[in-house]
């Protein structure tokens, strides 16, 4: 047999291979009898015929698979249905969440109802808005942020640049466990030392600092990792010219991972934006604008929304409102992620081709 014909000759190492549009079709097939079963078994639940077909598409996807491809192929696609199973599981609850609250929320969601107090309507009344609250939210949101930022980008340098020995092992350790407080035990912290101690009253600037203790430990995690991602060359390069260590991190280290830092800070005003327990405990509640965050009770979204939803009953004008307010709280936390995305893809390093 020649050269020629020996390279046209097909390869005997390549095994049968299942179409690509398999996938779909087991996920279909799974899917109808998933449904199936479930009205033969008289069950109501479409969660339930939706496990029973998630389980079906991963059994018989390994069935057919290993069949057709051999074992190690079949446990390969298993792999890859598990995880397809469990990202599915995974997005189901969330765009469960963000539609109900889409749906229910728009009713009342107008220019009137964002540039409106609860002041004059009570609670059982049509009208009526959230402006004091998303007021009181912005300003004890931006003290907490003001008072956190810095703290814990300093401390994240100092443990990434300087820190060595105990007293580093003590911050580390510190940061660790304010990572797992949760967030009632830092309004009753606050609670007992701010109003309780100094007698210092309810006011915005309690709930700050109530809220800069939740957000210290995820600035400082997040900045540190950041802070390592940048490569030990840059520093060398920086300090083999003659550059301070001091100069080196403030022109080099943080310009490099600005864009990483301020990711992990929107994350934690994110985190923050939505707590109410240390907020009910601090700031308390009113139905008025308060645009002084350093004296007496103010509104803000969370407390809002447990207030309008408790007193509600389940429906009416109250009711409305509590899901266009927890609208507005979603749609405010979803502009800080993407603003987030935004400035850590501006600030990204660029690589030359």
């Amino acid at each position: 047999m020649s050269h020629a014909s020996q390279l046209r000759k097909p390869s005997t190492l390549q095994g049968a291979s299942l179409p690509k549009w398999f996938s779909l079709a087991a996920a279909a097939g799974s899917i109808a009898l998933g449904i199936g079963i479930s009205a033969a078994a008289g069950l109501q639940s479409s969660i339930q015929w939706a496990l029973i077909a998630a389980a079906l598409y991963v059994l018989g996807t390994y069935a057919i698979a290993a069949r057709v491809e051999g074992s190690r192929q079949g446990k390969d696609r298993v792999a890859t249905s598990l995880i397809w199973v469990a990202f599915i599981l995974a997005v189901i609850p969330l765009a469960s969440l963000v539609y109900e609250t889409i749906k229910r929320g728009v009713k009342v969601l107008d220019g009137y109802f964002l540039s409106h107090s609860m002041g004059l309507v009570s609670d059982s009344e049509p009208g009526g808005g959230i402006y004091h609250a998303i007021l009181g939210t912005l300003e004890q949101v931006g003290i907490a942020t003001v008072i956190s930022v810095p703290i814990g980008v300093l401390t994240a340098i100092y443990l990434v640049e300087y820190g060595r020995g105990k007293l580093a092992k003590a911050v580390t350790f510190f940061v660790d466990v304010m990572t797992g407080i949760p967030s009632i035990v830092a309004g009753l912290f606050i609670l007992s030392l701010w109003i309780v101690i100094l007698g210092m009253g309810y006011s915005g600037f309690a709930g700050s600092m109530a809220l800069t203790i939740l957000m210290l430990p995820i600035i400082v995690r997040s900045t540190e990792e950041m802070l390592k991602l940048v490569p030990n060359e840059l520093r060398e390069a920086s300090l083999a010219l003659g550059v301070p260590k001091w100069r080196t991190i403030v022109k080099v280290v943080v310009p490099t991972s600005i864009g990483g830092i301020t990711t992990g800070v929107m994350l934690a005003v994110a985190r923050i934006a939505g707590e109410t327990a240390p907020v009910l405990l601090l700031v308390w509640v009113t139905n008025f604008i308060n645009s002084n965050p350093f004296s007496d009770p103010q509104a803000s979204l969370p407390v809002y929304i447990y207030l309008q939803y408790s007193q509600s009953g389940g429906a009416g004008a109250a009711y409305d409102r509590a899901w266009a307010a927890a609208l507005t709280l979603i749609a405010f936390i979803m502009i800080l992620n993407l603003a987030a995305r935004g400035i850590a893809r501006w600030k990204a390093p660029k690589t030359g081709r």
